[in-house]
C-alpha cells in the first residue's frame, strides 16, 4: 500500500495484516507520522488503524449524568457518529453499577470499543467493567469517553477533550494510548475496585460528598462551594498511618490523595505533574492545619502550587496503605464513595492495563 503523497510527510510505514476477533484488519505501524493536513494534528511513535470503520462501538450513556446532560446529549452523539460512518449501538444505564455490567457484556459480545457517556462515575464503572472482563479472561476492548458529567477529571488526565464534538472526532480518528489503572481494597469494596483518576481520603472526599448534595450548582463552581463549606465540617484531621516505599508516616492528616491523573473536583490540581502512563501514583498529603490555613491552601490547589507549602508532602509510589489510628477515613475513588467511616485502604497501581482513545499530545496542549 502506497502512502499518500499529500498530507503525510517523513513517513516510515510498516503494513501488517492481522486477524482480530475474526475480522481481517490492516494496520500501519509508524515510526514517525505527521498528518497535519489530514487531521490537523501530528502524532509520533503511534499506531493508527486504517480500517477503523470496521470497528464496533458500544456507547454506554448515563442519562442522569450532569443533571440530565447525558440524556440531552444522545441525539447529537448519534448524529455525529453517523456522519463519521461508525458502526455503533447505544444503551442507557438504569441503576448504579449498570455501566460496569454493560461494559463487561460488551467485551464478551465482541465489541472493539466501549465508550462511557457521562462523568467520572460513568467512566469509572465502564473502566471496572473492562477490567473485570480482562480479569475473567473474557477479552479486552479499547475505552472511549464522551464528557457530559460534572468533573470529567479522569478524561482530563487521559487527554480526552471536554468538548462533545471534539470527543466524537477523537472516537473516529482512533488515536490511542495505554494507561495505568489503580486498584483499591477496603471500605465498601473489600474485594477491590478499580480507578483511573485517583483516590481521595479525608478533606477532598468530604468535599465530593457535599458537592453531590447540591441541586443547582455543578461543575467546578459546585466543588468550590463544597470545599468552602467543608472547612467548617471537616477540620479535625484523623491520626493516620501511611505506609509506602518502605517508610511509615504516622500523623494527623487532613487529606491524602493518591493520584493516577492530575486533577480532582473539576479544577483542583492535586498532582499537576502526574501522568496516567508512568507506572506510579503521585501522592499529595496535607497535615492538620487550622481553618485559616485551609483557606490559604485552596487557591494553591487550584493553581497546582501546593507542593511548596510546608504543610504538604508529595511523593510517588506503586503501592500505599492508609490506616486510621484514631478517627475514621472518608474516601472516594474517581468520585465514587469508597467509605464514610473506613479504617484501612490499600492502593496498588497496575501498569499499562487499558487502551483509551484520546487526542494526540500535540493536539491536547
Amino acid at each position: 500500500m502506497d502512502a499518500p503523497s499529500s498530507g503525510f510527510d517523513n513517513v516510515v510505514l510498516h503494513v501488517q495484516d492481522v486477524f482480530y476477533r475474526g475480522c481481517h484488519r490492516r494496520y500501519i505501524d509508524t515510526e514517525f507520522l505527521s498528518y497535519r493536513e489530514a487531521f490537523g494534528v501530528r502524532r509520533e511513535y503511534g499506531r493508527k488503524e486504517v480500517n477503523r470503520q470496521m470497528a464496533r462501538y458500544k456507547i454506554i450513556a448515563n442519562p442522569i449524568a450532569g443533571r440530565g446532560a447525558g440524556q440531552r446529549a444522545v441525539p447529537l452523539i448519534e448524529q455525529t457518529l453517523r456522519e463519521y460512518s461508525l458502526d455503533f449501538d447505544i444503551v442507557h444505564t438504569e441503576y448504579p453499577w449498570h455501566a460496569a455490567e454493560l461494559a463487561q457484556q460488551a467485551v464478551t459480545e465482541g465489541y472493539d470499543i466501549v465508550v462511557a457517556v457521562g462523568g467520572d462515575g460513568t467512566s469509572n464503572e465502564v473502566l471496572n467493567g473492562l477490567m473485570l472482563a480482562r480479569q475473567a479472561g473474557e477479552g479486552s476492548a479499547v475505552m472511549g469517553v464522551l464528557c457530559v458529567g460534572r468533573g470529567n477529571d479522569f478524561a482530563f488526565g487521559a487527554g480526552v477533550p471536554h468538548d462533545l464534538a471534539t470527543g466524537c472526532r477523537v472516537l473516529a480518528q482512533g488515536y490511542r494510548r495505554v494507561i495505568d489503572i489503580g486498584r483499591v481494597e477496603g471500605g465498601l469494596f473489600p474485594q477491590g475496585r478499580y480507578f483511573g483518576n485517583g483516590v481521595g481520603i479525608g478533606f477532598d472526599a468530604v468535599v465530593g460528598f457535599e458537592a453531590q448534595k447540591m441541586k443547582y450548582l455543578h461543575g467546578f463552581l459546585g466543588y468550590l462551594i463544597a470545599a468552602l463549606k467543608t472547612i467548617f465540617l471537616y477540620y479535625r484531621a484523623p491520626l493516620v498511618r501511611i505506609e509506602y516505599n518502605e517508610q511509615t508516616i504516622e500523623q494527623p492528616s487532613l487529606m491524602v490523595s493518591i493520584m493516577n491523573g492530575r486533577r480532582m473536583g473539576g479544577g483542583f490540581m492535586m498532582a499537576p505533574q502526574a501522568s496516567v502512563d508512568d507506572g506510579l501514583f503521585d501522592l499529595c498529603i496535607a497535615n492538620q492545619v487550622s481553618r485559616v490555613r485551609i483557606f490559604v491552601l485552596i487557591p494553591r490547589f487550584m493553581k497546582g502550587t501546593q507542593a511548596t507549602h510546608p504543610s504538604v508532602k508529595t511523593g510517588q509510589t506503586q503501592r500505599i496503605v492508609v490506616t486510621a489510628v484514631e478517627g475514621v477515613l472518608p474516601a472516594h475513588a474517581d468520585g465514587e464513595t469508597l467509605c464514610t467511616q473506613g479504617q484501612k485502604l490499600k492502593m496498588e497501581l497496575l501498569p499499562r492495563q487499558v487502551e483509551i482513545l484520546c487526542q494526540p499530545p500535540e493536539a491536547a496542549q
